[in-house]
């Protein structure tokens, strides 16, 4: 499979932490406006980090260089769906 090359503008486009133009124009309140309550984050927001087991993606990974992880499309295609519907639904 040929790999696929995103030219640096779209790459950019397509990160969130990019900045975007005209950002510097929006960082600050307007001079002479009064500014707004202090806001902090707390801690109880942040979801740290997500559990993963690097040892079983390293085999996985392993696995599917040399040809021995069965990749079934109707599998693939199935769970994405299903996720898809599982971010849909309102908890």
């Amino acid at each position: 499979m040929p790999s696929i090359d995103l030219n640096p503008i779209r790459a950019a486009a397509l990160d969130p932490r990019a900045p975007r133009p005209g950002a510097e124009r929006r960082a600050g309140p307007a001079q002479g406006a009064p500014a707004g309550p202090a806001v902090e984050l707390s801690g109880a927001a942040d979801p740290g980090t997500p559990p993963i087991d690097h040892e079983r993606v390293s085999e996985i990974r392993k696995a599917l260089e040399q040809g021995r992880y069965p990749v079934i499309p109707l599998r693939v295609a199935d769970a994405l769906i299903a996720s898809g519907l599982l971010l849909r639904i309102e908890q």
